[in-house]
């Protein structure tokens, strides 16, 4: 479909081309648009779009005739409208390959709608890939590669209410719908909030393919923490650290001689009566090591199981919706992460991906270690999960409280709607693959619409995400109809206490 003709206002270049639009062509910002080169077929992606007429340019003239009468009954204003498009040109693509652009197209060159088939080809999406939704003003679905959106990490930020849930939805029922042949994994996700129970649900068509852990149950094996327990311990002296640990060891080796497991409590027992430990310290130490006790998580065997749950192709969600505690959840987060990592290395469970929802909390850039007992594993995964085939997917709001260290080894981003000018600039910093023009566009962005960038596509791309498949949750539910079942089942029940 021709949409226009490339003009020479300040353009062209091999960096800015204009086109003044044909007719009623439909053109967008966040647009593809195919443009005739010498070298090839040029892509670009409108940027602005702007409307103008000659007959008012002059603002003294149009209001001195439009107080007494329409402009277009004096004028044929209509005759002289016209839209021009700002595009940033993107690539020469021959059909093959991606070439830089080092020459700017013709004036007069034919501007066009791509095909479907080459823009998916150019995007770089994947027949066998993802299908979160299609390309935004265009018939093209947006597959994503496996690999190369997940094996680096992934990044889903936007504003509350900007659908970071349903698009983490859309991926985890995409995942759940792979076959062996293409390649699964086991999901893993730390809910905060039950947005993902109803993955679950009996009306869900993935409710056998998942499991819900009850946060309330989960239990903490201290023998697979063994030392790593001192990350839960963060603010222990010198002193109280080689106590701890000499009892540790001499716990551990009356576990090897088949005393049996131990747990925090055996660990308490221990240091108050040992007559080794001076007074001080062993006050000092049991006050850190009954907080630890207090928050009711650690056990001699872990449940649930990594090792039994996890399976290709199978979602664990552990529902931390019941916790108030945010010490008792970083420590979930933290040691079930750990024990991710290490039995990833050792290919002990299949290739993981975690998706982690408010990641700002559990991984924050500035908070004290003693407020981030999860930081430390999250950047270490960040780091090195990839070469173990463990990944990453940090759910935030808040992106500028997310740990740098970690963000910055998400290498695609999807960023949903963000209007904080704080949040933008940061995520402008942490992808090289964002330009001032696509950040520009994403305080415009509708709930549902989205901006990929980074290691999945060849370039940015606007989508619109899928309906899901899977039961919305309670908490989507409008704050209206919130209060109005509210009320319906209070008249209920002073009906039925009537009765009675």
């Amino acid at each position: 479909m021709k949409l226009g003709v490339v003009v020479s206002g300040e353009g062209p270049s091999p960096s800015v081309v204009e086109f003044v639009v044909l007719g009623d062509a439909p053109i967008h910002t966040g647009q593809f648009v195919e443009i005739d080169h010498v070298q090839g077929k040029m892509i670009a992606l409108v940027t602005d779009v702007i409307k103008s007429n000659r007959y008012f340019e002059h603002v003294e003239a149009v209001k001195e005739y439009s107080t007494r009468v329409s402009m277009d009954k004096s004028f044929p204003v209509a005759e002289w409208e016209f839209t021009v498009a700002i595009t940033k040109p993107l690539a020469i693509w021959n059909g093959e390959r991606i070439e830089r652009p080092t020459t700017p197209p013709k004036p007069g060159s034919e501007v066009r709608e791509p095909s479907p088939q080459d823009l998916f080809r150019f995007i770089g999406f994947k027949e066998d890939g993802l299908h979160i939704g299609k390309v935004l003003f265009h018939d093209v679905p947006a597959k994503l590669g496996l690999t190369e959106l997940l094996q680096k990490h992934l990044a889903i930020l936007a504003m509350s209410g900007a659908g970071k849930s349903h698009l983490t939805s859309v991926l985890v029922e995409e995942l759940l719908e792979r076959k062996p042949h293409q390649g699964r994994l086991a999901i893993v996700i730390f809910d905060v909030h039950g947005e993902y129970v109803g993955f679950g649900a009996d009306k869900s068509p993935y409710r056998e393919l998942t499991e819900i852990i009850d946060g309330d149950k989960v239990k903490l094996s201290l023998p697979d923490i063994g030392k790593g327990i001192l990350d839960f311990l963060p603010g222990l002296t010198m002193a109280q650290l080689r106590e701890l640990m000499r009892i540790m060891d001499k716990l551990s080796k009356e576990h090897m001689n088949g005393r049996g497991p131990y747990d925090v409590g055996d660990i308490i027992k221990a240091v108050a009566t040992d007559r080794e430990i001076k007074d001080n310290t062993r006050k000092a130490l049991l006050s850190n090591l009954e907080n630890l006790y207090s928050l009711d998580i650690f056990s001699s065997i872990e449940s649930p199981s990594l090792e039994a749950v996890l399976e290709p192709g199978k979602l664990i969600i552990f529902n931390l919706a019941p916790i108030v505690n945010n010490h008792k959840r970083q420590a979930i987060v933290a040691y079930f992460l750990r024990r991710l990592f290490i039995l990833r290395r050792s290919g002990t469970i299949p290739p993981t991906v975690a998706i982690i929802e408010e990641a700002h909390n559990f991984a924050p850039e500035q908070a004290p270690k003693s407020e981030a007992l999860s930081r430390p594993i999250i950047e270490t995964i960040a780091r090195e999960g990839r070469k173990f085939g463990l990944s990453l997917v940090l759910i935030s709001q808040r992106p500028i409280k997310l740990s740098t260290t970690a963000l910055s080894q998400c290498n695609t981003h999807i960023i949903l709607r963000m209007t904080n000018p704080y949040d933008i600039d940061h995520v402008k910093k942490s992808s090289e693959a964002i330009d001032s023009r696509s950040a520009s566009l994403i305080p415009s962005l509708t709930p549902g619409e989205a901006l990929i960038v980074g290691a999945a596509t060849n370039f940015p791309v606007f989508v619109k995400v899928r309906q899901r498949k899977t039961p919305k949750s309670q908490y989507e539910v409008p704050l209206h109809e919130m209060a109005r079942r509210w009320e319906e089942e209070k008249r209920e029940r002073q009906i039925i206490a009537d009765a009675l």
